[in-house]
């Protein structure tokens, strides 16, 4: 049995990790799922960190998982708690002493993106398209009831790490994601992490379109099989 302790993306809360969190509650395991200050402008990455850290009851059991601009926050609190593995599902990897707010320059993201947009025939104003091409039409409707206003502070300060965390890290990279697109993922997954990805099908809220597939995922990865 494991310790699933989830962080979510910029401007979501916990919600968003339900699904996900019934299919590995159900196999017997413990899961967390934290709600960052991401409203709150006097919050940062650190107090981000910090919140997630309180969440975790047992870190040789924990796997910790962070999506999208988690990315940012999980390695913090790896640096501070000694958790089983991370992995990043289809996440912002950053570089010392980078800012978020930059990532998306220092990583070729904009030209990424425009050709992801012209495959898909997507209008780049259509959020719909780019989040909930694949999510249940009942599910992105109540998602959208729990988007929060996502404040632009740990935007603008610099990652504080000079090395990633010793935590064994996978990541996760979702096939059919139209924000964070596939190519674009495993060329700076190469180039940041010096790692080859794991992929699954699924776009980007894939907590929501695929929620057992990625239960059963994250339990392979981990290592720690369900309770029977």
């Amino acid at each position: 049995m494991a310790e699933y302790v989830f962080i979510p993306g910029a401007g979501s809360d916990s919600w968003y990790w339900h699904l996900v969190a019934g299919e590995l509650r159900s196999r017997g395991h413990r899961v967390a799922t934290p709600d960052l200050p991401c409203d709150d402008d006097a919050a940062g990455l650190f107090e981000y960190a910090d919140t997630v850290a309180v969440a975790i009851d047992d870190p040789a059991g924990t796997v910790l998982v962070a999506h999208s601009f988690g990315g940012f926050t999980a390695p913090l609190v790896c640096q501070c708690v000694p958790v089983q593995r991370l992995v990043l599902l289809s996440a912002m990897i950053p570089q010392p002493g980078e800012a978020p707010g930059d990532w998306w320059t220092n990583t070729g993201y904009e030209q990424a993106r425009r050709e992801q947009d012209e495959r898909d025939s997507r209008h780049p104003d259509d959020e719909d398209a780019l989040f909930f091409h694949d999510v249940p039409a009942e599910l992105a409707t109540e998602a959208r009831t729990h988007s929060r206003t996502q404040s632009t502070t740990p935007f603008t300060q610099s990652w504080p790490l000079s090395t990633w965390p010793a935590t064994p890290t996978t990541f996760l990279l979702c096939r059919h994601d139209r924000f964070l697109p596939a190519a674009f993922i495993r060329r700076v997954v190469a180039q940041r992490l010096r790692i080859v990805p794991d992929e699954i099908d699924g776009g980007h809220m894939i907590a929501l379109s695929r929620p057992r597939q990625l239960a059963e995922r994250l339990e392979a990865i981990s290592g720690f099989p369900a309770r029977s």
